[in-house]
């Protein structure tokens, strides 16, 4: 075949696959070039999911009549000059191609006035090709049709979705530029409807009311710029003082099923980035059930000469230079933000649960008990244990615990299957899972412990012998003194046999073979990196010392059990994120008898 320089317009709608997806990409790329140009206004008018009509219209500078036809040139822009420009980009938009790629694909019309002009221009295009150009009456800002998207390129038409999934992309864009601009003003109308309107008053918690509800919105916590700020004025050395981090995010008691409600800005740009998601995701390690995600909203500020934003034409990757500073420091901010929210979270959302669930479409937030799927029972170690009685101690007579404020006042019921507990609580009924339950109690008391620098532990009087597998004992060799930190003291003796000289007070009445088997099983099966080694060992012992389903409790035992859980910092999962229990609101049961 003989090489050849490929027609114009066949290269503009080459060139438009890589900026313009779907209906989403257009309307990213035009709310984008509104907020350069200073707009405080934004409305947003779609039809048929964006596949019939398009239109963002703006109260921004406009574009001059002069240059007008010169916008939708590719690589026509007002926001870089020279080279050097393109190292510190402070715009969304800068590669110039958002406006030519959008009209080779579709049908589009401009009306446009720039401010200090008298009158705006009307320009129509087709396919890229200009249709027609007129003098018009308009105010000060851009209106942009776009209509018949991929009407010339009818594959593409294939690849969109569904009307539904189409609008919803919009919705999430829009939405989440107005959250990270509180001061302008958006509206979304789809099919003449208004489906989303911020007021532009410049308040981020309001744009979240308006997007989740006054209900979810006060389950957020607040992360401020300023403390951190004021928190790093003496650490100038670490490249993480670049990095500033605010926003909200929700407490555990707020979580979803996926991870589209982890909303990342970098420098005012919508960015997807796995590591920085990564980061949230084990700032939450333990306080949220497997397989579920929380809510964040996140803004982070650094020099743009630290971050390059031209990684691909859709501009919603991004590369730092400091690569990890950005990780470090939002796994560290976000976890802070928690454990210093913990002591005086509220339990409002038991509420909260049963009226989303009646409020939103699709809702699928944490106290559903849909959300709660128990694992395989043969995930576990495979060991019957005795309940440690030391460890449910029944309160004196007179007397109460003083209460946390994590779990609400819940009265005792019940057991039933022998594994759960039923009780009473605010407006709806709790199943407590006793294993569950356990193992929180355990994990942190064995954290306090540890952290003290004084875990308990029990010298045996007659050491128990251990023999592993050559890679086995390969592995506890090296990790002697990890396990020596947690309160386990063995010692070589033979070539792949183990003495175990002591183990934590809270196993003393567990067979020490079993619990060492139990950890090291548990690394082969799911290694951990080596960071977060000594935590996953005591999640494993806590996970084989408590009592396992089938144990039959009295009801002073099951009262103390529960009075225990509450004075817990996380008393909601398990320390590997199973649910300690579920909430039926009084609500979801009437609904159940049908009597809602």
């Amino acid at each position: 075949m003989t090489i050849h320089i490929l027609p114009d317009k066949l290269a503009s709608q080459i060139a438009a696959g890589e900026v313009v997806e779907r209906p989403s990409s257009v309307v990213k790329e035009l709310v984008e070039n509104a907020i350069d140009a200073g707009a405080t206004t934004i409305n947003v008018d779609i039809r048929e999911g964006g596949r019939k009509s398009i239109q963002i219209a703006d109260n921004g500078q406009g574009i001059p009549a002069a240059e007008i036809e010169i916008a939708f040139h590719r690589h026509a822009t007002s926001k870089l000059q020279t080279v050097e420009d393109l190292t510190a980009i402070r715009t969304l938009g800068f590669r110039g191609e958002a406006l030519a790629a959008i009209a080779a694909v579709s049908q589009v019309t401009l009306i446009s006035r720039a401010q200090g002009e008298t009158t705006g221009t009307r320009l129509v295009l087709d396919g890229g090709a200009k249709v027609s150009r007129e003098m018009a009456g308009a105010p000060q800002g851009t209106v942009i049709s776009v209509e018949n998207l991929f009407f010339n390129v009818p594959a593409r038409l294939k690849f969109l979705k569904s009307e539904t999934t189409e609008k919803r992309l919009i919705d999430e864009f829009v939405t989440r530029y107005a959250l990270a601009y509180p001061h302008i003003r958006f509206r979304l109308t789809h099919n003449g409807r208004i489906t989303f309107q911020s007021t532009g008053n410049g308040s981020v918690l309001d744009v979240l009311v308006a997007i989740y509800g006054p209900d979810v919105a006060r389950q957020l916590i607040e992360i401020n710029a300023e403390t951190q700020r004021r928190r790093e004025e003496n650490v100038t050395s670490s490249p993480a003082h670049l990095v500033t981090v605010s926003g909200f995010i929700g407490n555990p008691a707020v979580h979803w099923s996926n991870r589209g409600q982890m909303v990342l800005f970098v420098n005012g740009r919508w960015v997807k980035d796995n590591q920085l998601t990564f980061a949230i995701i084990q700032a939450y390690h333990t306080l949220l059930p497997t397989g579920r995600y929380p809510l964040a909203i996140l803004f982070l500020t650094l020099p743009p000469e630290e971050v390059d934003v031209n990684v691909h034409p859709a501009k919603t990757e991004v590369r730092f230079r400091g690569d990890k500073a950005p990780f470090g420091e939002v796994q560290r901010v976000v976890r802070e933000a928690l454990v210093a929210d913990a002591p005086v979270r509220q339990m409002s959302a038991w509420q909260v649960g049963s009226q989303l669930e009646a409020m939103t479409p699709g809702w699928e937030g944490s106290l559903d008990q849909r959300a709660f799927v128990r694992p395989d029972e043969a995930s576990q170690p495979e060991m019957e244990l005795e309940w440690p009685p030391e460890e449910i101690i029944e309160p004196a007579a007179g007397q109460t615990p003083p209460r946390s404020s994590q779990l609400p006042v819940m009265r005792v019921v019940g057991q039933v299957g022998a594994a759960y507990i039923i009780t009473e609580g605010p407006e709806g009924l709790f199943l407590i899972d006793q294993q569950a339950a356990h193992e929180r109690i355990l994990y942190e008391r064995y954290l306090a412990e540890r952290q003290a620098g004084q875990v308990q532990v029990e010298v045996l009087t007659v050491g128990t012998a251990v023999t592993l597998s050559p890679s086995q004992a390969d592995w506890l060799n090296r990790q002697l003194p990890t396990l020596a930190d947690i309160g386990f003291q063995v010692e070589p003796f033979g070539p792949q046999t183990f003495m175990i000289r002591s183990i934590p007070q809270l196993a003393t009445d567990r067979d020490a073979a079993h619990l060492l088997l139990a950890m090291v099983t548990g690394v082969e099966r799911k290694p951990p990196a080596a960071a977060d080694l000594p935590l996953h060992l005591i999640q494993l012992v806590c996970t084989a010392v408590a009592t396992r389903p089938g144990q039959s409790l009295s009801q002073p035992q099951m009262t103390a059990l529960v009075q225990q859980l509450e004075q817990c910092q996380d008393p909601m999962t398990t320390p590997h994120g199973r649910p300690t229990f579920i909430y039926l609101s009084v609500a979801q049961l009437a609904r159940e008898f049908g009597r809602i």
